[in-house]
Formats: C-alpha cells, sequence, structure tokens
C-alpha cells in the first residue's frame, strides 16, 4: 500500500496565478508580498531547471535561483521592457550560474560550428502519470540516464538543449535568450540529441521524461527563503 502524500507535499501546488507579468510587476513594486509569491510560483520550474542544467547540481542550482530572484527582485528598476519580463529573469539566472562556474573554474571553452542541420527535438511529452508501478520507475530509471547524459554535455550544446527540449522554448526564443543566430540555436541542439541518442537509444528506446523536476514542497521551501529574506520581520 502506498504511504499517504506528506501534508507539507500535499498542500505545496498552488494554482497558477492568473495575472499577466505586467500586472504582477505593478503589484511587486507596489511592495505586495502575493505578488513575489506569485511570480515565483510562475517561473521557478523554468529556472531551476535551467539553474540545474549549468551547474549540474541540484543544491547549487537552487542556490543559484535565490541569488538569482534577489538580486531581480532589488534591480527591477533595471527592466526596461526591451525583452520580455521572462527572458530578462531568465538571463539573470543564467549569468548567476554562469558566474558560479567561472569561480570554481568549471567554465570550458567549447568552438562550435554555426552550421544549421535539421533535426527532430527530442520528445518529452508531459502526460498524465501512470498508474503502473513498474512503468513508473522505469520512467524513474530513464529520468536519471538523461540527466546524466545531459550534464555530460558540453556547456553550449547543454544551455541550447534545457532551453529548447526541457523548457520546450521555441528557436526565436532560445535564440533572443542566449544572443545566437536562430541557425546556431537549430546546430547546437541538434549536436546535442546526436551525443545524448548515441548513448541513450540502444539502451532505453525512445525517451518520455521529465528532466530536473522542481515543484512541491521543494519549490514553496525556496519560495520561503526568498520572502525571509525580502520581507524580514
Amino acid at each position: 500500500m502506498e504511504e499517504p502524500m506528506p501534508k507539507h507535499e500535499e498542500n505545496a501546488t498552488a494554482p497558477e496565478p492568473t495575472q499577466s507579468d505586467p500586472e504582477l510587476l505593478a503589484l511587486v513594486r507596489a511592495g505586495q508580498p502575493f505578488a513575489f509569491r506569485l511570480i515565483m510560483r510562475r517561473y521557478n520550474r523554468r529556472l531551476y531547471r535551467i539553474a540545474r542544467g549549468i551547474v549540474r547540481d541540484d543544491s547549487l542550482a537552487e542556490d543559484v535561483l535565490q541569488e538569482a530572484y534577489l538580486l531581480a527582485f532589488r534591480h527591477l528598476d533595471d527592466f526596461n521592457g526591451k525583452s520580455t519580463f521572462s527572458t530578462w529573469l531568465t538571463r539573470i539566472v543564467m549569468n548567476e550560474a554562469l558566474g558560479r562556474l567561472r569561480k570554481a573554474g568549471r567554465t570550458p571553452e567549447v568552438h562550435l560550428g554555426e552550421e544549421g542541420l535539421p533535426g527532430r527535438v527530442l520528445d518529452f511529452p508531459s502526460g498524465a502519470a501512470l498508474d503502473n508501478p513498474e512503468i513508473t520507475m522505469a520512467q524513474r530509471q530513464i529520468l536519471k540516464l538523461v540527466e546524466a547524459a545531459t550534464d555530460e554535455l558540453p556547456e553550449e550544446f547543454r544551455i541550447v538543449f534545457i532551453a529548447r527540449v526541457i523548457e520546450e522554448m521555441t528557436v526565436e526564443e532560445t535564440a533572443e535568450l542566449l544572443s545566437l543566430k536562430p541557425e546556431t540555436v537549430r546546430s547546437r541542439l541538434h549536436r546535442a540529441r546526436a551525443v545524448i541518442r548515441g548513448k541513450l537509444d540502444r539502451m532505453i528506446g525512445p525517451i518520455a521524461v521529465d528532466a530536473f523536476p522542481f515543484a512541491g514542497w521543494q519549490c514553496e521551501q525556496l519560495t520561503e527563503r526568498i520572502m525571509r529574506q525580502l520581507f524580514p520581520r
């Protein structure tokens, strides 16, 4: 018999905020605490996975995300609206993550070609959870293999792969985020796919997972830590 879900996990999933980003930003600038929470709940998952894809460490990714949020919230006047708020926020997370790698001497230089190569993105469907425990366990094992293979990608491949495949951003969104040409995004994605498929296809065949999860109580704990720093009692 399955154990009941812990109370803190059962209550951790909050509804998606209905306000637009500009509406939430106006409330944040007015000092409304609930608006800070809603922004974090909207972007925690995406930003964590971007950070995790860069630093390749769960705990460090949380630290990166926390510092990036604090930096963003304390410098909202720097957001001029030339890009979307999500793009601006993602760039802050990426800069923080890459800064951590530079401090640790973990930022290798990788020289890539510019040719655009066609290729289909790996399938990461978000279908409903399966009731079969054996299939669920198999999917978890596949997830670990995908995460490990993603971690081994060169940095410039890995960031594009995370953005396009795991975050399902378009080529144009990824190009804007990373200040790359669309054909460069396509080329790097194609190469990343080839590397990962070469490692996984012989073992597991089609891939259907949701990599680098960050939700529920873990998401809420991070939100509460940031709120305590922004609004100390």
